[in-house]
């Protein structure tokens, strides 16, 4: 009975003895914070997206203040906000390049070939593990919103081809579509950048074709016909340059057998009410 009592006797007396330890090492050894630092983080949106690359606002201010990031690293805030904040601390409040989300993908279920009739749990990464949803295509889009559903912003909206629709006056590029796609077919890039590639099949000629009626099959007319160095092909896919010093220009589109560059002057696909009807593909099969 008496050790019952000693016991916790003993480790209330160590919780003491070391919070009053805690309690004076605080006193003593804590650094004060900048107060510009809670003023900078009062103004920020508090959103802790992470789109300026910080792990939450807290952090984003602590850089702003520090002086290794600019005001405008936040894609979240207005630019009056951005503007009050530079005024502040008195530094630039740099350019605020508006970034948004693409999708390296344009087979939804009208142009990709289906396989078969995916009617299982309704995400994009349960379909990946199950002959991927149904699309004989490996690499693109499954059309089954988990980009839609993990968008803090609500900013995407499935249209009536499973295509995800970027509202991109909205857009704030914080990258949770990046994240949670299984095909990491999300890109953040800046929405100047209009020379896109709606693709990510890594074949050629017919195999792709046969895939989807939008794949790129790598015939290489937009590498001729854009500026020398702009566009190149790797993995039978062509890359754009931006860092080249090239103009991107529309012309780099205009033979593409199957549309798979785009040059995209605002959202990336057309947005309508979502279709509820089942998939009329005679060869389809129900998994």
């Amino acid at each position: 009975m008496q050790n019952i009592v000693i016991a916790p006797a003993i480790m209330v007396g160590l919780g003491l003895f070391f919070g009053i330890i805690l309690a004076i090492a605080y006193r003593f050894l804590r650094v004060e914070e900048n107060p510009q630092i809670e003023e900078v983080d009062e103004l920020l949106p508090g959103t802790n997206c992470g789109a300026c690359g910080q792990p939450g606002c807290h952090s984003f201010a602590e850089e702003i203040v520090a002086g290794t990031q600019q005001p405008s690293g936040c894609t979240v805030a207005s630019p009056d906000i951005i503007e009050i904040i530079a005024d502040i601390l008195d530094v630039d409040p740099g350019d605020q390049d508006k970034r948004v989300a693409r999708l390296r993908c344009a087979g939804g279920k009208a142009q990709a070939h289906q396989i078969a009739e995916y009617r299982g749990f309704e995400s994009c990464h349960a379909a990946a593990l199950v002959s991927g949803g149904g699309k004989g295509c490996s690499w693109g889009c499954l059309g089954l919103a988990d980009c839609e559903h993990a968008c803090t912003f609500n900013v995407i909206q499935m249209n009536d081809n499973d295509l995800p629709v970027v509202d991109i006056d909205n857009c704030t590029a914080c990258g949770d579509c990046v994240a949670i796609c299984p095909r990491d077919l999300f890109e953040i890039v800046p929405l100047n950048h209009k020379l896109f590639i709606q693709c990510s099949i890594p074949l050629e000629g017919e195999a792709a074709r046969i895939l989807c009626s939008t794949a790129c099959d790598a015939c290489g007319r937009c590498v001729a016909d854009a500026a020398p160095g702009l566009i190149r092909m790797e993995n039978n896919l062509p890359i754009i340059d931006y860092s080249s010093g090239e103009i991107a220009t529309i012309e780099a589109t205009f033979r593409c057998p199957t549309a798979s560059i785009q040059w995209l002057e605002g959202a990336q696909f057309e947005v309508k009410e979502k279709s509820q009807t089942p998939s009329d593909d005679p060869y389809a099969r129900i998994l």
